[in-house]
């Protein structure tokens, strides 16, 4: 059975940094794609950065140059480092694992909160 969790999020003002993990079991983590979510109230999850083994990374537009996507395969986890945060990127984020066969995992995800 595949879990996921995640930590790292919390509160920071405008401009602030944090670093979210993501521990992954129960999958071949290395043949996986990564992916970092996120969900503001009243909105949709939108996927904002993701990370594969083979492809390299992408990023959604908003981040790219402030956010920070990476894996470690040998302790089964991906990270997002965040800088120049801004209270727009409140949201609560997800990592979601998708399989080579297809299949995503989410985790319970962790709130982020950018506010002065």
């Amino acid at each position: 059975q595949v879990h996921l969790v995640e930590s790292g999020g919390g509160s920071v003002q405008p401009g602030g940094s944090l670093r979210l993990s993501c521990v992954a079991s129960g999958s071949i983590f290395s043949m996986s794609v990564m992916g970092w979510y996120r969900q503001a109230p009243g909105k949709e999850r939108e996927l904002v950065a993701k990370i594969d083994s083979f492809l390299g990374t992408w990023y959604e537009e908003s981040v790219k140059g402030r956010f920070t996507i990476s894996r470690d395969n040998a302790k089964n986890t991906v990270y997002l480092q965040m800088n120049s945060l801004k209270p727009e990127d409140t949201a609560v984020y997800y990592c979601k694992l998708q399989e080579v066969a297809g299949t995503g995992y989410w985790g319970q995800g962790t709130q982020v909160t950018v506010s002065s």
